[in-house]
């Protein structure tokens, strides 16, 4: 009877223990995800304007997003294309960086994002790919150590866009951003991305803390250099 008692004993404080355990995971986490969606929000601040309404800036920076397999922009990346499109028709900008993932050799982001530009009428001499945009974080930091860009417009989704500006700037671009709502009709995807944000501040606040070495690096290029040159 005693060891049935001192058993169940201590099942219970185990019990008890992984639940106090758990609420601490599930308070640190909370914690974090809030304290990384303020840090984001304030660092982007008076950054994040609409297309019409942007100050200029030398280049735009368009982040890489889901491409087909007939190699088409999905609607989420052409929206972003679109806003891309116009700052060079308004003059806004004089080049634009497309930044993507091309780690398989069938699967191009940059280079379906620079069809669709040309395809539209955006001059081929001012598109530079960055073929090595694998993430937020990895664009923004080889915008600035690999292609040498100070100034930009990030151009993606609205709820992505403050996450964007705030890396950028905290790995040394004078960025503002510029935010697209009209994919917001794809209620379900839409949904999504604005749900992951919440985890990807997260990830933001630990890569722009430790400093985080992109995935691929590489030499500096001058390409964005070029496409500026009149």
């Amino acid at each position: 009877m005693d060891d049935a008692r001192a058993h169940r004993s201590r099942t219970i404080r185990l019990l008890r223990g992984k639940l106090i355990l758990a609420a601490a995971v599930a308070i640190v986490s909370a914690l974090l995800v809030t304290g990384s969606g303020y840090w984001i929000r304030a660092s982007a601040a008076d950054h994040v304007y609409d297309v019409d309404s942007v100050p200029a800036a030398p280049v735009a920076l368009v982040l890489g997003a889901q491409v087909r397999p007939d190699g088409t922009p999905s609607e989420f990346l052409a929206a972003r294309l679109e806003l891309a499109r116009r700052l060079v028709e308004t003059d806004r900008v004089r080049a634009v960086l497309v930044s993507g993932d091309h780690r398989e050799w069938n699967y191009d982001e940059p280079g379906a994002m620079r069809r669709w530009l040309i395809e539209r009428g955006v001059p081929a001499d001012k598109i530079v790919q960055d073929h090595a945009g694998l993430d937020t974080y990895d664009s923004c930091l080889r915008a600035r150590q690999v292609f040498g860009v100070e100034q930009a417009i990030v151009v993606t989704q609205s709820f992505h866009v403050e996450r964007a500006v705030t890396v950028c700037r905290r790995v040394g671009v004078d960025a503002v951003g510029v935010g697209d709502d009209s994919v917001s009709r794809f209620e379900r995807a839409w949904r999504w991305g604005a749900f992951r944000e919440r985890f990807a501040a997260v990830k933001a606040a630990y890569d722009v803390l430790v400093g985080r070495d992109p995935a691929l690096l590489g030499p500096p290029e001058t390409s964005v250099d070029d496409a500026l040159r009149d």
